[in-house]
């Protein structure tokens, strides 16, 4: 075991600690304990935002991405950056003047009823689960890697964390610990930014001529097409990308911690900032790992990418830049999961416990204690989850995730927001097609179904590997289909008018 590696790590454990420390006597209620009683400003909020969406998918996968695949791997980046847009214009004031902790707030704000209720909390904890599993796996490989510790062992140490974080501290621990985690990443790959300029004395065009030098496409390294032949398939992932973001609970909940609409504004647009800035500086990285690495060297080391950064960080500044750059991915991981174990555990402690099975009449002190054992819970069920899968690649979960929440969330919370002959059965079908749809083209999809080492041995009935060109179509067909089926009810224009007001400008928001 490598000692500066050792020490880094335990420093990263030691401060999210005290930070958790320090939140949990401010999680006294249940306003501070999801929320944070909304006590963060827009500009704390949005690095949170920041480091609650930068995975280590972002982090690790997106520089080793760059630096095989060249131009294509860059379009992840604009897909993840562009769907800040759409959370910003269409759904962010709205989700933070209807909600109060959960999704099932701002549905049930228009639809009341235990079935939305159940419908929005089974759709977060399916979203929450898929993508906390492969951030788990990351993280056992991560430590297994650097410190020689045992994959279980690994896994079981992030599980740890992440449950205490959450189950002492809630939203406030989370919170800061994504603030934290945003600082000391956007530092780490600034440096290391700045030392691969300085490699090529800081020439533009001689950075580019040993890009070229060092890629077996050479000249076609900055061309499309290396990464996604079929035009469909880059389509269908951009589409998942873009409209997914504005249906991930733990983002979307992520409003609910300031106070007003201004913050929400700031919010957002810190966070687009600083992941803009993020995902140049991966590709820097990418582009600096194939001109001072090179494109073979990377792949005997290690065949996905995925070690890009870390392997760059070794070549350039050795074994200390190298723990700095792996601690920052383990904190990466650390925060993103914490984000996800309190989105789950919002939407099982107060839609599940508290509104359906206590119909709203839980005391403060019986929800703490509710949110925090089903903290411990989803903790559990995640870690034993990652244990288990340890053998198989399940990084397409990523992705998934996406086409998830593209394909019931985000139509679900956007015809609640702006379509006036909506109702609460084109919310139920709308929620379950979108559901239903996401998770068989998976199963039917050549993420399972492969003749070569697939879970399912055969040919693959769809043949994308990113459905959402398919699952969010039927996801909004879906809702449209159960609204114009149900029964036609007397609508009061008055009504809809009033709550479309409320959800744009927070007028009536205490009343209601």
């Amino acid at each position: 075991m490598n000692l500066t590696y050792f020490l880094f790590f335990i420093c990263i454990i030691v401060c999210t600690l005290i930070i958790t420390y320090w939140a949990a006597k401010r999680s006294t209620t249940t306003n501070r304990f999801y929320t944070t009683a909304g006590s963060l400003t827009g500009f704390q909020n949005g690095m949170a935002i920041a480091g609650d969406f930068i995975s280590a998918a972002s982090f690790l996968g997106i520089v080793g991405t760059i630096a095989i695949n060249g131009y294509d791997g860059f379009l992840y980046s604009i897909g993840f950056l562009v769907s800040y847009l759409v959370v910003l214009f269409l759904i962010a004031e709205p989700v933070h003047h209807l909600g109060k902790y959960s999704l099932g707030d701002v549905v049930c704000s228009r639809f009341p009823g235990i079935e939305m209720r159940w419908m929005m909390a089974i759709g977060t904890f399916m979203i929450s689960i898929f993508y906390m599993i492969p951030q788990l796996v990351a993280s056992g490989f991560l430590l297994r890697l650097l410190l020689d510790i045992d994959y279980s062992i690994s896994v079981a140490v992030i599980g740890g964390l992440m449950t205490v974080y959450v189950v002492f501290g809630g939203m406030v621990a989370t919170s800061w610990v994504q603030i934290v985690k945003t600082i000391v990443l956007m530092s780490g790959t600034f440096l290391l930014s700045l030392i691969v300029f300085s490699h090529f004395n800081w020439s533009m065009t001689d950075f580019m001529q040993r890009v070229q030098e060092g890629t077996p496409l050479g000249e076609q390294f900055f061309q499309p097409g290396h990464l996604f032949g079929n035009p469909l398939e880059f389509l269908s992932l951009q589409l998942a990308l873009v409209l997914g973001t504005a249906g991930l609970p733990h983002i979307l909940i992520r409003l609910f911690t300031v106070r007003n609409s201004l913050e929400v504004r700031r919010s957002l647009m810190s966070a687009t900032w600083i992941i803009g800035l993020f995902y140049i500086m991966t590709l820097v990285l990418g582009l600096g790992t194939v001109a001072i690495l090179g494109y073979h060297t990377l792949i005997g080391a290690d065949a996905t990418g995925n070690l890009a950064a870390p392997l760059l960080a070794r070549e350039v500044g050795g074994d200390f830049l190298l723990a700095f750059i792996s601690a920052i991915a383990f904190t990466t991981i650390v925060a993103v999961v914490a984000g996800l174990v309190i989105s789950a555990t919002t939407a099982f402690s107060h839609d599940i416990y508290h509104h359906i099975l206590k119909k709203g009449k839980s005391t403060e002190k019986e929800q703490l204690v509710a949110a925090r054992w089903t903290a411990l819970g989803i903790g559990l069920i995640s870690t034993l989850f990652a244990l288990r899968l340890e053998t198989i690649n399940v990084t397409f979960l990523v992705s998934m995730t996406f086409v998830v929440a593209a394909s019931s969330i985000f139509p679900v919370l956007l015809l609640t927001i702006y379509w006036k002959r909506f109702n609460k059965i084109g919310a139920i079908t709308g929620m379950l097609s979108g559901l239903l749809a996401s998770v068989t083209l998976l199963l039917l999809g050549p993420n399972i179904m492969n003749v070569d080492g697939g879970w399912i041995q055969r040919e693959a009935v769809i043949p994308l590997y990113n459905p959402g060109i398919i699952a969010i179509p039927l996801g909004f067909l879906g809702a449209m289909i159960g609204t114009l089926a149900a029964r036609k009810e007397k609508k009061d224009n008055a009504e809809f008018r009033e709550f479309f007001k409320r959800a744009q400008t927070g007028s009536g928001r205490e009343s209601a």
